[in-house]
């Protein structure tokens, strides 16, 4: 079973509408410039209501790492998802066990600088010279695949109803991460695109589940660690 992850959170109920789906984790963005962007206070009233099993992540973009850490705390996050060009240095003031790092795979050459971080799983995701993510485009899935033989991997960019079955089947992820493929309106979540592609993920056969990100056996280790 592929772990799902649905990001871009702003409201309540599509929040637990996602966690009735089934799905493992919920991303909060903590970025000013993001349509999809939620204060802190939003975002730990929310949170406040979630199951517990729900792994919330808050997703940040080259912000100074103490306020990261203060988020982090204040809404009870339980992974941090860094989406900008933060050095594998940055990254290392968190966690390894907290902390997701959010790369775009342009070519090979790019594949040897992900030994450099340290994280407690890699997500691979599309960008434009405007936007850190949310773009809808899709990632570079040969390329992710490469990386999958190396790193726990979560697959992002552009993933939807028409494409998640190819890109699971070459990338073979152990995790998914949803957005911009299951909305209305950026921030605004279709209730029956989400509910469609948890579906449809679920009937999927993935054959790779080596390492879970968003499960709770994950939650427990990093509660053992604070």
């Amino acid at each position: 079973m592929t772990e799902i992850k649905i990001c871009g959170i702003t409201d309540r109920e599509d929040a637990l509408f996602a966690a009735a789906c089934g799905v493992e984790a919920l991303g909060f963005i903590f970025y000013a410039p993001s349509p999809r962007y939620i204060t802190p206070e939003r975002a730990r009233e929310i949170i406040a209501a979630l199951p517990n099993e729900v792994i919330k992540v808050g997703v940040f973009v080259n912000q100074e790492a103490a306020t990261v850490q203060q988020i982090f705390t204040f809404c009870g996050l339980d992974l941090i998802q860094l989406h900008g060009d933060e050095t594998p240095e940055y990254c290392d003031k968190f966690l390894s066990s907290r902390l997701i790092k959010a790369v775009v795979l342009q070519t090979e050459n790019d594949l040897p600088a992900l030994k450099r971080y340290h994280p407690h799983a890699i997500l691979i995701d599309s960008r434009t010279p405007r936007k850190y993510g949310g773009t809808g485009q899709c990632a570079n899935w040969d390329l992710a695949a490469k990386a999958r033989n190396g790193y726990p991997l979560i697959l992002s960019g552009g993933l939807k109803e028409e494409n998640i079955a190819m890109a699971m089947s070459i990338v073979l992820p152990p995790a998914v991460d949803i957005n911009s493929g299951v909305e209305s309106v950026p921030g605004r979540k279709n209730r029956d695109k989400v509910r469609r592609i948890v579906k449809l993920i679920r009937e999927i056969e993935n054959k790779v589940r080596d390492k879970t990100i968003f499960t709770n056996t994950s939650k427990k280790r990093i509660e053992n660690e604070q």
